[in-house]
């Protein structure tokens, strides 16, 4: 049987949630019905899963979370965010990767309350055969920082996301060979009728009103994306090849990322194929070499291509993450 973890992301910025003119409040140790956040969703994880961590951005936070926790019985492991590239939930999921030893985690940020056991279950049984399970809303929108992840797999895609550069979460999904989305219209409404397990506290009105989620559009199915394997040992050359890159060491790096580019384009594994061409076209810029406008527009390419197979099923999240690093490329050319 499968070991289950939580990854509880507890770095962020908190903005929305802030009161101008007023001193920085930590949205996880907002209290709700006379408890902080963060002790409402270990309460509801301590029940679904084997292990929790708790990702942090600094050492206080770590401290200050522990002695939270405690005062109310409670305990779980902290995993400070590792220095990279990237910063936000990213480098929050790898961190907290690396730190556990599940089979399938499920990432959640500290700003979802009401998180049932049940919706846990599911996410992780639905993963069961997948790197990478999403819940989608019908217009197209991701919960992004609800994922269940298979970790071996989910690993190398965060570890190549993070060395190359690329910060946003949804990469993970992108990066993913075997990606379910599920509609939270389908098995998800029998066991949660009003969608409470959604409900983010985004702003200190919702601990009041807390806001529920959108339900109109038109994607009412799970879909799955079938891509075949993982490609782990390219991921882990493309990873060897930046390393390269960022110590100045460029003898075959460009063909390096070009033999990578070819290979994921035979694969039809877009996303990765637009970012090893984009890859190609920053070495030959910083080389000062030719070439450069036309490896940008191949990255481009793949964005489109990746983002048409995302908008034929009407993820329009995904898609639309896709044209934006096309137009990306585009404006370097």
């Amino acid at each position: 049987m499968s070991r289950w973890g939580a990854l509880v992301l507890a770095g962020g910025k908190a903005q929305r949630f802030q009161t101008p003119d007023q001193p920085w409040q930590d949205k996880a140790l907002a209290e709700l019905d006379g408890k902080p956040l963060l002790v409402h969703l270990i309460q509801n994880l301590h029940g679904a899963v084997d292990e929790i961590a708790i990702c942090v951005n600094d050492e206080e936070r770590k401290v200050e979370y522990r002695e939270t926790l405690e005062k109310y019985g409670l305990e779980a492991n902290f995993v400070v965010d590792e220095k990279s590239k990237v910063g936000g939930p990213l480098l929050a999921i790898l961190s907290g990767l690396r730190a556990v030893s599940a089979d399938y985690c499920l990432t959640v940020p500290t700003d979802m309350p009401f998180l049932s056991q049940k919706i846990a279950d599911y996410m992780f049984k639905a993963a069961e055969g997948f790197d990478v399970t999403v819940p989608m809303w019908p217009d197209g929108t991701l919960e992004t920082l609800l994922m269940a992840l298979n970790r071996k797999d989910a690993l190398v895609i965060a570890e190549t996301l993070c060395l190359l550069g690329k910060s946003p979460a949804d990469g993970v999904a992108r990066g993913a060979s075997k990606l379910l989305i599920v509609s939270p219209l389908n098995k998800i409404k029998l066991l949660d009728p009003e969608f409470r397990s959604f409900i983010n506290i985004n702003l200190k009105e919702d601990l009041n009103r807390p806001q529920t989620r959108n339900t109109m559009g038109k994607v009412t199915e799970n879909i799955k994306f079938d891509r075949g394997s993982l490609p782990a040992a390219d991921l882990t050359v493309l990873q060897c090849t930046q390393k390269m890159l960022d110590d100045a060491k460029f003898l075959h790096v460009e063909n390096i990322f070009s033999k990578c580019a070819s290979y994921f384009e035979d694969q039809k594994l877009y996303f990765w194929a637009g970012v090893s061409h984009e890859k190609i076209g920053d070495t030959q810029l910083k080389l000062s070499i030719e070439g450069a406008k036309e490896s940008f527009q191949r990255a481009a390419s793949n964005y489109q291509k990746e983002a048409e197979t995302y908008e034929a099923k009407g993820c329009r999240a995904l898609a639309q993450r896709g044209l934006d690093d096309a137009a990306w490329c585009q404006s370097r050319v």
